[in-house]
């Protein structure tokens, strides 16, 4: 069996108060308002139309054709977003059915159901077609920009001073 021996030296008595203060610090307070700040620089994405790095979404063809912003026809994705948190950690996501489609992007094959053929117009001219692969591109709009990094080690940096 292998042993660890740690020696300390110096003021060891102010050390153990202010580890001591540390312990005691309110983790659910922090945890939540880091939450709450990685939720609304989330939401602001959709405004931007940006990944957390900063990357622009490729423009839908509804924003493209009809005008507005990708991923905002309704605000329904970007309403959906929530945090939790607690002292032991946190999170921000959504259960909204479509956000993983648009996080990480999707190919599918559509296929006609009820009638012969789907019917859809492309570059103003109408398509029938019984079946038609869609490709729809990554939009990150989840994660941790460097930005909300600063944001959160500025925090901890607050909290730890105050304590």
């Amino acid at each position: 069996m292998s042993s660890v021996s740690v020696k300390v030296d110096g003021d060891v008595q102010r050390l153990m108060q202010r580890l001591g203060r540390i312990a005691g610090m309110d983790k659910a307070g922090i945890n939540n308002a880091i939450a709450e700040g990685l939720r609304t620089s989330t939401i602001e994405r959709f405004q931007a139309e940006k990944s957390p790095e900063g990357k622009k979404w490729k423009q839908s063809i509804r924003a493209r054709e009809e005008g507005g912003k990708t991923l905002t026809k309704s605000t329904a994705l970007r309403s959906s977003i929530r945090s939790d948190s607690s002292a032991d950690g946190l999170a921000i996501g959504t259960n909204d059915i479509r956000a993983a489609t648009h996080q990480f992007g999707d190919t599918r094959i559509i296929k006609a159901k009820r009638k012969k053929a789907l019917r859809f117009r492309v570059n103003g001219r109408w398509v029938s077609k019984k079946e038609v692969k869609v490709t729809i591109p990554a939009r990150p709009f989840l994660g941790v920009s460097e930005e909300d990094e600063e944001e959160i080690k500025e925090l901890l940096r607050q909290s730890l001073e105050e304590s």
